[in-house]
């Protein structure tokens, strides 16, 4: 979480300062009642000075009273009276003096300026910014020349008139427009009247640049760690270079240095964390992490990319980590790749391996390295046909496992029949043929094994539809069936070693391939078509998807009898898929599928989720997960207002197989007009016998900074129609105080 700051406030109060600059002499003067215009051969904009009463005090003195007016191209100076000088380029102000640019406007009693040299001051100024509608005031503000600016004893906020929950107050402010550079010197931040953050000096960029400087502290409490505070300081060393260094304290177990280092050339680029714990007082040991990422533009098409990632030991984000996703890592990448992309054909080759983070209640396979991995994969468009090919080569490593080489060679054809819109009739050949010269850790002591196979598939699709008036609407309804055929010859593939496959899931997607198995170790035997339909209700009014259909089954011709685990199908008739989704309103939409089993006459598996969203800020997500034996869960989130300027949000999964909660996230937040309070707690699980609790609380003033835990990540990654009310469109001027 860092100090986010909004430094437009700064750069926008002295932009008045450039108004109806002018020479000494004037171009020419032309009177008529009450308006003038002043030409300057210098520039080529004119200034048009308009009032009640337009007069000569002296020589070259002129005075405007009554709605006194003076323009030049998109600024304005109003007031009472306005007095200037010819010779002199003196201006001065009276009364109700109002300065206005691009809708920002600054008013104060008394002004002076002089339009040669830009020198002035106004007195008891006040601000008013359109951008983000922040405003503010001062006792003085001094205008040096036309880039240097400095206020005394100014204040700022983006609360609305007569409300001044949050106030930035500051001795003095100096504004150096050359650097784009702003210095504030005795800053504080009162809320509701008590400080909470106070510099004795400060510096901030008045546009997008980055800036040395340091960033909002973080206050939190873990279950693991106990109550924490981050310091972090953000070093911007050059504008391709950066780094943030960033002290995590925490009662429990010390001092966790977190650093950041962030580096782009033209043609590479990536990043490198380095977190030191030098002495964890519970686990009475150093504890380190180092993560590099690199990517790097080499020469033509040729390119690579390194992910290196490692730990000190395999309790270290169970120890350490303070959300879900960081403790939930169990098997750290570390790989270096190299590609190569032509058009029509591109090459990679890979080193990989895994650090695997053990849990000594629930250990876990460690993954295979691949020392090397070569992969080429082609495509082109020939006389009509699509010609493809896939291959690799693989040596795959392990201590305790077999190891093996593998060579994989794939080549396809397909060739559209029928490729209409409404109609289309696919064949398509593969041949698949796989190489394995067996190495270390091999049991049956046999050295070189192979097998090839063909692939045949036909598939074939038609699209019907119709307009159909119902329940006082217009739609289109279609009609769409599909058939999909494939034959796969049997081959015994138990002697095969297994580095990389798993048998698939049934589902809409895996219906429609050839192989029944994710990886290349296996080639499933088939002899089946499957046969499915899709009917769809489309809102010709908007083209949105009221509602749509799915039901799929497949039939199998023979037996297969390639298998990892128990068979997928042991008569000709797979399990029925169904589906159904939809928007049934502007508010409610839901998605199911189900599993069916007409063999045994029950439900395999079945996933029903509802979303309720009628506005923004209000929703509701239901959602509940079966699969027979092995999976009952209910999940439920969502953000929903209280009374007042309350909101609830929140998530809870919880295992009816288990009898026990899985994960949860609640919080409470308050929205005023321009500050939010969050208050959220999140339980997971880090380990099989070990859970974490992390507290989160964050005030965010508008437009300025949020002091604390910032737990929007958390709540994004939980609560799917999660919204921040008080988070500015995209489209506006921010940045970051560095």
């Amino acid at each position: 979480m860092r100090f986010r700051f909004k430094p437009v406030a700064f750069s926008l109060l002295c932009t008045f300062a450039h108004h109806a600059s002018a020479n000494a002499e004037l171009f020419a003067l032309r009177m008529d009642k009450t308006f003038m215009v002043i030409t300057d051969p210098a520039h080529e904009s004119p200034a048009f000075v308009e009032a009640d009463y337009l007069a000569g005090q002296k020589e070259n003195m002129i005075e405007a009273t009554g709605n006194a007016i003076l323009r030049k191209r998109w600024q304005s100076i109003r007031a009472d009276r306005l007095l200037y000088s010819q010779d002199t380029q003196d201006l001065e102000a009276h009364g109700s003096v109002v300065l206005e640019q691009d809708g920002n406007t600054m008013s104060g009693p008394h002004l002076k300026l002089n339009l040669d040299t830009s020198i002035g001051t106004m007195t008891q100024p006040e601000f008013y910014l359109i951008e983000n509608g922040g405003r503010g005031a001062a006792n003085m503000l001094h205008i040096h020349d036309k880039q240097h600016y400095t206020l005394d004893n100014a204040s700022y906020t983006t609360c609305p008139a007569e409300d001044e929950d949050w106030l930035l107050k500051m001795r003095g402010l100096e504004i150096d427009r050359d650097r784009q550079i702003g210095t504030a010197y005795h800053a504080w931040i009162e809320f509701m009247g008590v400080p909470i953050l106070y510099s004795p000096w400060m510096n901030f960029p008045l546009n997008d640049q980055r800036k040395s400087g340091l960033l909002s502290p973080v206050f939190g409490s873990t279950t693991q760690g106990g109550r924490e505070l981050t310091l972090p300081y953000y070093w911007n060393i050059a504008p391709n270079r950066d780094a943030t260094i960033a002290p995590r304290i925490m009662t429990k177990r010390g001092i966790l240095l977190n650093n950041e280092f962030r580096y782009l050339e033209p043609r590479y680029g990536g990043e490198l964390q380095v977190d030191v714990l030098p002495n964890d007082k519970l686990a009475m040991r150093s504890r380190t992490r180092v993560h590099l990422t690199h990517n790097h533009a080499l020469a033509g098409g040729l390119s690579g990319f390194a992910n290196l990632h490692s730990v000190s030991d395999d309790a270290y984000f169970r120890d350490l980590g303070n959300t879900v996703n960081a403790t939930s890592q169990a098997n750290l990448l570390q790989e270096a790749v190299l590609t190569y992309g032509a058009g029509w054909w591109n090459a990679a080759a890979r080193v990989q391996r895994y650090q695997t983070l053990q849990d000594p209640a629930a250990p876990i396979s460690v993954p295979y390295k691949r020392m090397p991995q070569l992969l080429v994969n082609a495509q082109r468009n020939f006389a009509g046909a699509n010609l493809a090919f896939a291959g690799e080569f693989v040596d795959f490593s392990h201590s305790t496992a077999p190891n093996a080489r593998r060579l994989v060679i794939n080549p396809s054809v397909s060739y559209p029949l029928v490729n209409d819109p409404a109609f289309y009739v696919t064949p398509k050949i593969a041949l698949h043929h796989t190489h394995y010269a067996l190495g270390a850790n091999n049991a049956s002591g046999s050295s070189n094994v192979s097998r090839t196979l063909p692939l045949l598939s036909l598939d074939s699709g038609v699209a019907f539809e119709r307009d159909w008036d119902l329940f006082g609407g217009s739609y289109v309804h279609t009609l769409e069936p599909r058939a999909f055929y494939v034959y796969v010859p049997y081959k015994n593939q138990d002697a095969l070693p297994n580095f990389d496959s798993a048998q698939a899931g049934f589902d809409f997607t895996q219906m429609f391939t050839e192989n029944r198995f994710f990886g290349s170790d296996r080639v499933g035997d088939s002899n089946h078509i499957t046969l499915a339909m899709t009917s769809r209700l489309l809102d010709q009014e908007n083209g949105m998807e009221r509602l749509k259909l799915l039901v799929g089954e497949r039939f199998s011709l023979e037996t297969p009898k390639v298998n990892l685990v128990a068979p997928t199908m042991t008569t000709n008739k797979s399990d029925i898929l169904l589906a159904a989704s939809g928007s049934v309103t502007k508010a409610w939409s839901f998605d199911s599928e189900f599993q069916y089993d007409p063999n045994q006459s029950h439900s395999q598996r079945y996933n029903i989720a509802a979303r309720y969203r009628p506005e923004l800020g209000k929703s509701l997500d239901l959602g509940y997960r079966f699969a027979r034996s092995t999976l009952r869960q209910v999940d439920l989130s969502g953000q929903w207002p209280l009374s007042g300027h309350w909101r609830a949000v929140g998530r809870l999964n919880y295992s009816l197989q288990d009898g026990k909660t899985l994960e949860s996230i609640a919080g409470l937040e308050y929205n005023q007009s321009c500050w939010t309070f969050r208050f959220v707690a999140q339980r997971f699980t880090v380990a099989a016998q070990q859970v974490n609790t992390g507290i989160f609380l964050q005030l965010e003033l508008n437009d300025l900074i949020s002091v604390g835990v910032d737990p929007i990540n958390a709540l994004k990654q939980n609560v799917p129609s999660y919204t921040k009310l008080n988070e500015k469109p995209a489209s506006k001027p921010s940045s970051v105080l560095r």
